[in-house]
């Protein structure tokens, strides 16, 4: 049977060409109709600003100037309790044992006693919320046994993000050492890490005030959270995320929101004082929306079958590796994006589920904008005598 599909102005034929390709109509999301505007004035020396689904940067300044970050450091303690719970050894309900190591914490701090026992999701909140120093240590303890093997756990993490100016001394950020140090371009890198892995955080970062509750050998107290994060209340599209100030890291934020399907991160390192950071943070954000326009395919439309060589199945089933996104800041109509499949004309056996065979290529104004790739959706075993003896039969009988 003869199958066609249509890329442009040409016809394939399946049974002919070395690719097969089309082009199909996919769903588009975009915000609104968009002007060149200028950068917004940020007072901060150090900036950022990123949309988390793309990791595409849409304005910076000295991004990748070291600096101390202070407590913006514990992004990424947040970022490893999260991955620990994901592997399902440890859960919510665990309990953190403080010890008293992590009670002489000073700077921010929920004021856990020595012995005191508190589930893990509540050392997130004192961390995620009230930023407790004394916290973020028994966590690292509570993970990797002592706060310094947990900081060389932050370091390695750091180095499989392509964070290639960042170095931990510490878990929380308190310590002024010149060799604890980031830039806004990693800070932003492992705050979208965290919030495209793990949303969930996003249950803790926008609590603005929780009460938790002490127990220990004194007896039972209350004690009140409350946000750093002043955004909570200042720009209503605000998810998160983390703040930090010492007197060598000036004021730092990581500012994370949400609007019309769109995540941005803004980042701001050595702002000099608290009010600024903040209003550097919502000039970057409101920048952002005011540019922004998000292309989303879902890639839910149905693959072709793909003929297999030498397998115990004739054909394979096939699916996109992943949805495509693409921010466009510049204006351009994104409804006329078009979206080919690129095939061989068979794959050859042995193939296992989720090899790669193609990929789906997407072109705005004649210029390559992304991909996905397209895989194997099946594994297929290569085929054998008895194999091929049983589909000669199979043929037989269809005779």
């Amino acid at each position: 049977m003869l199958i066609e599909y249509i890329c442009g102005e040409c016809i394939v034929n399946k049974t002919l060409k070395v690719i097969l390709c089309y082009v199909i109509s996919v769903t588009f999301l975009f915000t609104n109709v968009l002007t060149v505007k200028a950068v917004p004035s940020v007072e901060a020396p150090s900036y950022i600003l990123m949309e988390a689904s793309t990791g595409k940067v849409i304005c910076e300044e000295n991004a990748t100037e070291r600096r101390s970050p202070a407590s913006i450091t514990k992004i990424m303690t947040l970022l490893l309790i999260f991955e620990h719970l994901n592997t399902g050894r440890i859960n919510l309900n665990s309990d953190v044992i403080t010890s008293a190591y992590a009670k002489s914490m000073g700077g921010s701090q929920v004021f856990l006693e020595e012995g005191e026992v508190q589930t893990l999701e509540t050392i997130i909140k004192c961390i995620a919320v009230a930023s407790g120093n004394d916290a973020s240590v028994a966590a690292a303890e509570f993970i990797a046994g002592s706060e310094e093997e947990f900081v060389k756990m932050m370091n390695d993490k750091a180095a499989e993000l392509g964070m290639n100016d960042t170095h931990f001394e510490d878990c929380c950020g308190l310590t002024d050492s010149d060799n604890h140090y980031t830039t806004a371009k990693d800070v932003a890198i492992m705050s979208r890490e965290l919030i495209t892995r793990y949303p969930e955080v996003f249950n803790y970062t926008k609590i603005w005030m929780e009460d938790i509750t002490h127990v220990t050998n004194q007896g039972t107290s209350n004690f009140t959270l409350s946000s750093t994060n002043k955004l909570l209340k200042m720009y209503e599209w605000t998810t998160g995320l983390k703040t930090g100030s010492t007197s060598k890291a000036l004021y730092c934020l990581s500012a994370t929101a949400s609007k019309d399907n769109i995540d941005l991160i803004a980042v701001v390192m050595g702002s000099p004082n608290n009010k600024v950071r903040f209003q550097d943070a919502m000039a970057l954000l409101n920048y952002g929306y005011s540019v922004s326009a998000l292309y989303e395919d879902e890639n839910k439309d149905t693959l072709p079958m793909i003929p297999v060589k030498g397998g115990v199945e004739d054909e394979a089933s096939l699916i996109y590796k992943e949805p495509f996104r693409y921010l466009d800041i510049e204006g351009k109509n994104l409804s006329v994006i078009e979206k080919t499949i690129s095939l061989p004309p068979e794959i050859q056996a042995p193939i296992s589920r989720g090899d790669p065979v193609g990929e789906a290529v997407y072109i705005l104004d004649g210029q390559r904008i992304g991909s996905v790739s397209i895989l194997s959706d099946v594994t297929i075993e290569k085929a054998g005598y008895k194999d091929y003896v049983i589909k000669v039969w199979k043929l037989f009988l269809q005779l």
